[in-house]
């Protein structure tokens, strides 16, 4: 019997198991002993060790943080990375978001894309290799997740302890593969503000955006003005120049000056239309005097102003993998004694964190803007070429019939907690993503269909 057959007889325990763990509300919580993720992210771990148990597989518990499910013999092991936690359900479900309830063919609940369904599908596709007796050189680890969607810390707790796998993959993303992460940065630029503003205008506060990777949709500042009607007239003819949503709003002599732009990811910043630049533009066209802000501000207009890929910053990289880098200037935040504003640059997965950094900071040389909090998560990239890359390309094209294309992205995956795995599946081109989403569902075939391609990937990685 092959594997695909031997998958085909698990379909309605691969349904059951994946309800069962969808049923459980486990969005991250505040952490009690043994439970570092709180009550449900706990009791999802435990279901699906239950289950791995249940189907003669080897379990481990690692204190709460992450457990796995293990099957054969030898040193080296080939990883599959899932993980149980979930997002908040939110609003507007059609179906109760944990009754992991069947309609149409399609599985709904919060995690049932992202990641339970796949994970359970990985968990039966290592099933059938098992009761297959299919001879195996390496061991095979579905490891269970408790953080990703909180910033993946259990995984830092898995790596202090754990070799890491010599090949792997996480259903964590899309189909066919990606081969390519870019290098995310997210940090401030901090200017004090020692020369103050003088003269008939001057900046009291200025604040926007939401997050360092979200484009600006909204930013606002309060100006002081001796003539506060010849301001609102200036602030006018800009808006309708350069077809600025402002608004104006008078009170004594402060004008509250509030643009609306539109959000984008921060990987595609190119997306939007940010509200904290028009801002920036609006206040350097005001030809105001002198001083540590307006240096600040018209700085940014000139090395950055409305470019998303960094060319006149100076750090303008680009392959042909993944592109350009991305610029996105996320949130301001602006009062009497400092302005700080938050940037996400993602730069090409063949390029490295100084081939950014040094340029940005040679650019900043003398301007009195220092960096602060700068968090740097480095490129995931294999060359086309890569035995794990080539392997994970035949299952799928055989497995499919499709042409498995390698793609980079500018987001970053669970693949990049571990070593040695990439992002494979469980979205197939064309079909919508209900992550993260009202309604949330996985269909019935595609955990079987999954189920196939992960148990022939884990074969071709471990045989």
């Amino acid at each position: 019997m092959d594997i695909n057959k031997k998958v085909e007889e698990f379909e309605k325990d691969i349904v059951k198991s994946t309800q069962e763990v969808v049923s459980i509300k486990s969005v991250g919580e505040e952490g009690k002993p043994g439970k570092p993720y709180g009550e449900g992210v706990s009791k999802a771990l435990n279901k699906a060790l239950e289950i791995s148990e249940k189907l003669g597989f080897k379990t481990v518990n690692m204190d709460g943080y992450v457990g796995y499910a293990e099957y054969g013999g030898g040193e080296e092991y080939v990883g599959v990375l899932g993980h149980l936690d979930v997002v908040p359900e939110g609003d507007n479900w059609k179906y109760p978001p944990y009754g992991a309830e069947i309609h149409d063919g399609k599985i709904y609940g919060r995690g049932t894309t992202d990641d339970k369904g796949p994970i359970i599908s990985a968990l039966y596709g290592l099933k059938a290799i098992k009761d297959l007796k299919l001879p195996l050189s390496k061991k095979v680890r579905i490891i269970f997740g408790t953080n990703e969607e909180n910033g993946s810390k259990e995984m830092k707790y898995y790596r202090e302890r754990e070799k890491p796998p010599v090949a792997g993959f996480t259903p964590d993303a899309d189909y066919p593969i990606i081969y390519g992460e870019k290098g995310i940065t997210i940090f401030d630029v901090v200017k004090d503000l020692k020369v103050k503003l003088r003269g008939d205008i001057t900046v009291k506060y200025i604040k926007g955006g939401q997050r360092a990777n979200v484009v600006p949709d909204y930013c606002e500042a309060g100006l002081s003005a001796e003539d506060a009607k010849a301001l609102v007239k200036n602030i006018d003819e800009f808006s309708r120049k350069n077809g600025y949503d402002i608004n104006t709003e008078v009170k004594n002599n402060l004008v509250t000056v509030k643009v609306t732009g539109m959000a984008a990811h921060g990987s595609t910043p190119e997306l939007g239309k940010n509200a904290v630049m028009q801002m920036f533009a609006l206040l350097g066209s005001l030809s105001l005097e002198k001083s540590d802000i307006m240096d600040f501000i018209n700085f940014f207009n000139t090395y950055v102003g409305f470019e998303t890929d960094g060319k006149s910053f100076g750090v303008a990289l680009e392959d042909k993998e993944s592109g350009r880098l991305s610029f996105n200037v996320g949130t301001v935040s602006m009062n009497e004694d400092k302005i700080a504003v938050a940037l996400n640059l993602r730069y090409p997965v063949t390029f490295k964190y100084e081939d950014m950094i040094v340029p940005f900071n040679k650019r900043l040389e003398g301007t009195g803007i220092r960096i602060e909090n700068m968090e740097n998560s480095d490129p995931l990239f294999f060359p086309s070429d890569h035995p794990l890359i080539k392997s994970l390309q035949k299952v799928y094209s055989e497995q499919t019939g499709k042409e498995a294309e390698l793609l980079a992205i500018g987001g970053g995956t669970y693949a990049k907690e571990i070593p040695n795995i990439v992002a494979f599946g469980p979205i197939f081109p064309g079909e919508p993503s209900t992550i993260h989403n009202a309604n949330e569902y996985v269909e019935i075939k595609n955990l079987v269909l999954n189920a196939k391609i992960y148990a022939h990937a884990i074969y071709e990685l471990a045989k």
